[in-house]
């Protein structure tokens, strides 16, 4: 039973996906059509990078990057900035819940060595915010940005021009932030995770090839299926246990709201309703949204009844900010600060939803006052 519990509280997205999936099949029973709903391409993309970046982050790369960064650091402020801005820039390119599940435990042990505790709460606040606003920065830095990017085959300049100001806002917002945190002088060795564990740099080169190939079918300069093939192989190869680490209840998440979005765009009237709910509110539906499903769901909702592509992408970033529910990753630094001291989550809790609403507001705002 204990069991069970624990994989319906870990699974809750999962099951959400597959309940909607069988209610909507009730009205809409399966028949050839459903692999038309199915965006193969997407699941393709997220299994390889996925793969790939469960491989670098085993070898120990990204932890050891932010080790030697560390190691330069001489006040709080400059230690803080560093523990924000890693998963700022990192999940640009390794997804943000890539970043925090290595950055949040590093920076809870380095804080502790630095004799820091008391500003736990605040920086892996910040470390999430950092995360999900650095991943929208790129079309990989989310399962979103992943999934809108393909379902509308937007070209790299239309995306760029979009996410580009309002990561440069998110920057700045970071960096005023770090200007009010006290500069204290900070004498600390910096833990060491040990650089062999990349095995003599052979399965670091191949990883980091296997992601450069990633991007190509990204890029739709390679196809999907020949990169998934080789991703596979390089696995099975180099360490089998990296399959395991790959987020498949995200691509069945994927799959089960696939068949509801499906089936929900078989009927007429529900259809024409939820289309003419989002015609030129998209955004703000999309924020909205996102607080109660979080982004990858709304963005997989909500993608079905438009053909505003960029507003989702906007939509669906910025509301990864705000409920604690609004961007899943976010629930990877809750659980930390839960294992870390569990009397500090209602604190943290409380702190998280505060900076997040304000970021969230001013964001929102510069949003609005680039695009009207």
């Amino acid at each position: 039973m204990e069991k069970v519990k624990e994989f319906l509280h870990r699974e809750t997205v999962l099951l959400v996906a597959w309940v909607l999936a069988l209610i909507s099949m009730t009205a809409d029973p399966p028949d050839g059509g459903y692999l038309d709903y199915i965006d193969f391409r997407t699941l393709g993309l997220l299994f390889a990078l996925m793969a790939v970046m469960a491989g670098l982050k085993g070898l120990g790369l990204f932890r050891h990057l932010g080790e030697a960064l560390l190691a330069r650091t001489a006040t709080t402020r400059q230690l803080e900035g560093a523990l924000i801005l890693l998963p700022f820039f990192t999940s640009m390119a390794v997804t943000n819940d890539v970043a925090l599940i290595t950055f949040v435990p590093f920076a809870l042990e380095v804080l502790r060595l630095a004799g820091q505790h008391h500003r736990v709460i605040p920086v892996v606040a910040m470390q999430t915010i950092a995360a999900n606003l650095g991943s929208m920065a790129t079309p990989i830095g989310n399962p979103q940005n992943l999934y809108l990017y393909s379902r509308y085959q937007l070209s790299l300049g239309t995306f760029f021009s979009l996410v580009l100001p309002l990561t440069a806002g998110a920057a700045v917002l970071l960096l005023v932030y770090l200007l009010l945190v006290k500069a204290s002088p900070l004498s600390f060795a910096a833990p060491k995770s040990g650089w062999e564990a990349l095995g003599g740099g052979k399965r670091l080169t191949m990883y980091l090839l296997l992601f450069l190939l990633s991007l190509g079918a990204v890029a739709r300069l390679l196809p999907v299926w020949a990169v998934c093939l080789l991703v596979l192989a390089g696995v099975l190869v180099s360490d089998r246990r990296v399959l395991g680490r790959v987020d498949w209840s995200l691509l069945l998440t994927f799959v089960g709201f696939f068949i509801f979005v499906g089936n929900l765009g078989r009927v007429p009237a529900l259809h024409d309703l939820l289309q003419r709910l989002l015609l030129g509110h998209e955004v703000m539906c999309a924020v909205l949204a996102c607080q109660a499903l979080s982004n990858v769901p709304a963005a997989l909702l909500l993608s079905g009844f438009t053909d505003n592509g960029a507003a989702l992408v906007a939509g669906t970033n910025l509301g990864g900010l705000g409920t604690l529910i609004a961007s899943m990753a976010s629930l990877i630094s809750y659980k930390q600060i839960a294992l870390h001291d569990a009397p500090l989550r209602w604190r943290y809790l409380g702190w998280f939803t505060l900076a997040n609403l304000v970021f969230l507001g001013l964001l929102l705002g510069l949003y609005l006052l680039l695009h009207g």
